[in-house]
């Protein structure tokens, strides 16, 4: 983490600033998409960005342990072990974990709810025990904590121009749209894990289930069924974009490039999913460098003039395409489909 970024959030003491770096660290190796978003954040804001989501990966790996191979009670035990740490950090303030640390200085700044931190690991847990969702209620239950809580998490972070419970749907859906586009582009490699994270019964509108989808993943054929339901699946993502659309335009102006961005970059997986025929189970599907570039420079240019607009005291409201610019940016190849 630059010395700059710490600086400016006023962290000055040493095993703090540490602890804030191993969180920059966690999240810019993980989370490609989202430390490009960030980087369109004020300097001040974005350690407790860091501090959030490298928590987030923290447990995250711990569930997906792919390098010890640890086993799902040893997996469980570190989680627990985890869980109590946390607890113990968000009432004192502090930890001797580092990740912890830094996720509990953010917690006390900005005065997020502990529920929000609660209901994740719950999420995290129940990942060692539940391999699949019956239905789209049942994985939007799943992704209250896995997803949902992490918008709402962010929102003190980027900050609101209306009441924070008025802009906390929308954070929320966004977090689940965020989660359910990841679910499209890693269906194949959840597999591996043994999991599959789309709901039975939208596979099962298509003609799909587990086995076939394993089936595929072994022969690398690709089957028509699991793209009808895997395009079924992107329109019910988008619906969820639409649903946090609104919330862009009543975060604080300075935030909006970033989360803009953000929407636009993972909006982008799902138009390369689309473009490669929903191959997904087969391989990942990604944003060209071109054009993740190409947005990351329009974001700059909006964070230019959000700042030009906050130091000049002019309008604060949104750019006039700020709300429906992310959702056309979606769009793309599944408008071309009908799918939208």
């Amino acid at each position: 983490m630059t010395a700059r970024e710490l600086d400016a959030a006023g962290i000055t003491d040493p095993a703090l600033r540490a602890a804030y770096a191993r969180c920059r660290a966690l999240n810019a190796r993980h989370g490609k998409t989202y430390f490009l978003a960030t980087r369109l954040l004020p300097v001040a804001r974005r350690p407790a960005v860091h501090a959030l989501y490298g928590f987030a990966r923290w447990a995250d790996d711990i569930v997906d342990d792919l390098v010890s191979r640890a086993g799902p009670a040893e997996r469980g035990a570190a989680l627990d072990a985890l869980r109590t740490r946390l607890a113990t950090g968000l009432r004192t303030g502090t930890s001797d974990d580092p990740v912890v640390r830094a996720l509990a200085h953010t917690a006390a700044v900005y005065g997020i709810d502990h529920r929000h931190f609660t209901d994740f690991m719950a999420s995290m847990r129940s990942d060692l025990e539940v391999t699949d969702y019956a239905t789209y209620d049942d994985l939007r239950a799943y992704m209250h904590g896995s997803a949902a809580v992490i918008g709402l998490q962010m929102l003190p972070v980027l900050g609101t121009v209306v009441p924070r419970a008025e802009a906390a749907p929308h954070a929320a859906a966004l977090g689940v749209a965020f989660q359910l586009t990841n679910f499209l582009r890693d269906v194949g490699e959840d597999l591996e894990r043994g999991r599959v994270y789309l709901p039975r019964d939208l596979l099962a509108a298509h003609g799909v289930d587990r086995e076939l989808l394993e089936w595929s993943r072994a022969t690398g054929v690709h089957d028509r069924r699991i793209v009808a339901a895997l395009r079924a699946a992107a329109g019910l993502t988008l619906g969820v974009y639409r649903e946090a659309a609104p919330g862009l335009a009543i975060l604080d102006p300075v935030s909006r490039p970033c989360i803009r961005t953000a929407c636009v970059l993972y909006g982008g997986i799902l138009d390369a999913i689309a473009a490669d025929d929903y191959r997904v189970v087969h391989h990942r599907s990604a944003v060209p460098r071109r054009r993740r570039a190409a947005v990351a420079v329009d974001g700059l240019g909006r964070v230019a003039a959000a700042r030009l607009r906050d130091r000049t005291g002019r309008a604060r409201g949104p750019e006039p395409d700020e709300v429906s610019g992310p959702v056309r940016a979606r769009r793309g190849a599944f408008a071309r489909e009908g799918a939208v």
